[in-house]
């Protein structure tokens, strides 16, 4: 089944405790294509960059069997770009840099043959031209995801719930979870959340892992103990690829299905923290991905004898 993914090709520069970077590719449509090209060879973006991206890179997206009929190439314009660096326990980030450049002034068009896409995501990118995508579809797809950030419900929050009424999955982490309910507990956060639309709420919780609400559902995925994290910059856009990515593969979208795209996600973005950027995404294969998924899978599975 075909996915359409909506968010930013851009150019970061990252520094962490491991090193720094000058400008490299990066962008949440970037991660998101190219974590669920390895499920999904039907798959469209709808994008904006200037004439400074690099050909190779656009190169490379089309290999991966990305459709680039909608990514918008602004001739004398220059691509976002995003400056960082991480604090020593890599979960907490500073600011350097932000220039939205053709981000700007973004107005998403959606080709005519991206029309009938089975699956949509969207990534963090504002309410507004996240719902105006949702909009110019004729046909809803069988599913919609989305992410977004706490700046998001700093400066638009009543943009943000008309377009979450809209949206079948909300993909945040449990820090936004709890901005936008007002709840600490995660659990009553699910259900503040879900009650604003999305029926179904994944809220990531970093190297602790991630957890699906559904009804009266809840399912957990744990994170793979890594050693070393280099770069975490891309870490949940390449989960939400992954996601999106075994969902249109295997085209069934019951909760059982998402607990095992849960688990695709989690390898992928666990990949993806090993080098800079989509380094790492660039260099593995689907055998890699397979064996990480038995490793992720291993770390919950158990037999439990009763002695009571």
């Amino acid at each position: 089944m075909s996915l359409l993914t909506v968010g930013s090709v851009a150019f970061d520069a990252i520094e962490t405790p491991f090193g720094k970077t000058d400008k490299i590719i990066g962008g949440a449509g970037t991660y998101i294509a190219l974590s669920s090209s390895f499920y999904t060879q039907d798959q469209k973006i709808v994008a904006v960059v200037g004439d400074d991206f690099p050909q190779e890179m656009l190169d490379t997206l089309t290999s991966k069997g990305v459709d680039l009929e909608g990514l918008q190439i602004k001739q004398g314009e220059k691509t976002f770009f995003w400056s960082g660096r991480y604090h020593n326990d890599m979960n907490s980030r500073d600011t350097l840099v932000t220039e939205l450049n053709v981000l700007e002034h973004f107005d998403p068009i959606i080709p005519e043959s991206y029309q009938g896409v089975d699956y949509l995501m969207l990534g963090n990118l504002s309410p507004q031209v996240q719902r105006s995508v949702i909009e110019r579809l004729t046909v809803r797809p069988k599913l919609v995801a989305m992410d977004t950030m706490n700046f998001w419900m700093d400066i638009a929050l009543d943009e943000l719930k008309k377009t979450l009424a809209l949206v079948d999955i909300l993909i945040i982490n449990d820090e936004e979870a709890r901005q936008l309910s007002d709840e600490y507990s995660l659990i009553k956060a699910s259900k503040v959340i879900r009650a604003m639309g999305p029926k179904y709420l994944i809220i990531k919780k970093g190297e602790h892992g991630a957890l699906l609400f559904h009804g009266e559902n809840v399912f957990f995925a744990p994170a793979l103990p890594l050693e070393e994290v280099f770069d975490p910059t891309g870490a949940g856009d390449t989960f939400a690829g992954g996601f999106m990515g075994y969902l249109a593969a295997t085209d069934d979208i019951s909760f059982e299905n998402m607990k095992r795209a849960i688990i695709t996600g989690s390898a992928l973005a666990s990949f993806c923290v090993e080098k800079f950027g989509t380094q790492r995404l660039l260099e593995i294969t689907k055998n890699d991905v397979a064996e990480r998924i038995e490793q992720f899978v291993a770390l919950a599975n158990f037999e439990m004898v009763q002695t009571i």
